[in-house]
């Protein structure tokens, strides 16, 4: 079994509510398998509860290479969406275009919203997942399109932005921001019956897998730590007992 814990994952052995339980997929190792449960539950709660991400429409990943990001590209491949998603740097961004990703954005070389409105013959994207927050803010609206959805679900680079809701109205668009680990276990247990539901099939049949950039003994916690804010992780690093 892997799980979706409320937190204290830095541990031999954890209590989870069985309604946060998952079983692990027969097609992945189960170390590796570690690396779904709250990746998962993050990107498809956001992309499709909240976000109401559809077939054909365009979605705008940010941090595609990250834990999130690059489970995010596969599941909205699998539901059909057009990516388009932000990763530093020409190696990054092929990787994240060997996920699947239709176009990828190198965000230190180019600027978002012109790259995506290109991809998009103008359209702009109908989902945009935001982990960067207030320093995207004013961008991220500027890449929505006609009644676009914004879902921040992180806060990398400010809490603190200034929204045009002139821009935001003429869009007939919204803002959401959430967070998975401090709802109540009943939301947790509905994402998680969600997940098994429409992504465990995915999985299970190859359309998304974990994406492990490596294991580190829970021993060397702080290198795993090292190594995130080194920022040269692709998917996730995994604490390994």
């Amino acid at each position: 079994m892997v799980a979706l814990l409320d937190g204290g994952g830095y541990a031999d052995q954890v209590a989870v509510r069985a309604t946060q339980l998952l079983p692990a997929p027969r097609s992945v190792d189960l170390i590796d398998a570690a690396a779904l449960p709250e990746a998962v539950c993050t990107a498809w709660d956001n992309l499709v509860t909240v976000g109401g991400l559809a077939s054909g429409e365009w979605v705008l990943l940010h941090g595609g290479s990250g834990g999130v990001g690059t489970v995010a590209i596969q599941i909205a491949k699998a539901l059909g969406a057009r990516v388009a998603t932000t990763a530093g740097g020409p190696e990054r961004a092929a990787q994240c275009a060997d996920l699947g990703a239709d176009r990828t954005i190198d965000y230190r070389e180019q600027d978002f919203v012109d790259a995506l409105r290109e991809a998009s013959d103008g359209a702009g994207a109908d989902v945009v997942l935001d982990v960067v927050g207030a320093a995207y803010l004013g961008d991220n609206v500027r890449a929505l399109a006609r009644g676009g959805r914004l879902v921040v679900i992180g806060l990398q680079r400010g809490r603190r932005g200034e929204l045009d809701l002139a821009a935001l109205m003429a869009k007939r668009a919204t803002v959401t921001g959430t967070t998975l680990r401090s709802r109540p276990a009943a939301e947790k247990a509905a994402v998680v019956a969600a997940v098994r539901e429409h992504v465990w099939p995915m999985i299970d049949d190859g359309r998304v897998r974990p994406v492990v950039h490596t294991r580190v003994p829970l021993a060397e916690a702080q290198r795993a730590h090292d190594l995130l804010e080194s920022g040269e992780v692709f998917g996730k690093v995994l604490l390994v007992p």
